[in-house]
């Protein structure tokens, strides 16, 4: 059986952010893409727009000191622009670790993804990992 075009695109950006390759994460995006994170630490809000989220995934990496890892786990599509992305994400910041189960919910037009909301495990734990 073959996997469903929308589950591809994500399985893909996934692969690129992993890599590193910033490049392949704007061709699969919309210029207008927006994404959104949740809770009250400094790196959450929304970001609008190629160059906003991957200047977002630049900060990332520079507060993680390179030890941000996602781990995919499952993709669920609907076939109507709705895919689900489920990972483990680990991170090391000031001394600390991060790990916990995670989602992102991405919306796609054509063959762009054009919104994610970020979903956590626990807000609360994220908050202060990030603070």
């Amino acid at each position: 059986m073959a996997e469903h075009p929308h589950a591809m695109l994500v399985r893909k950006g996934y692969e690129a952010f992993s890599h590193g390759d910033m490049d392949a994460l704007r061709g699969l995006m919309s210029a207008d893409a927006t994404y959104h994170v949740p809770g009250s630490h400094p790196l959450a809000g929304d970001y609008k727009g190629q160059d906003a989220i991957i200047g977002f995934y630049e900060q990332l990496a520079q507060e993680s000191g390179g030890t941000m890892d996602i781990e995919l786990r499952h993709i669920l599509v609907d076939g109507r622009g709705h895919a689900v992305a489920v990972h483990r994400v680990t991170a090391e910041r000031q001394g600390e670790s991060f790990e916990q189960m995670a989602c992102y919910v991405f919306r796609i037009v054509g063959d762009k993804i054009t919104d994610v909301d970020e979903c956590l495990e626990d807000l609360e734990t994220a908050n202060a990992f990030w603070a």
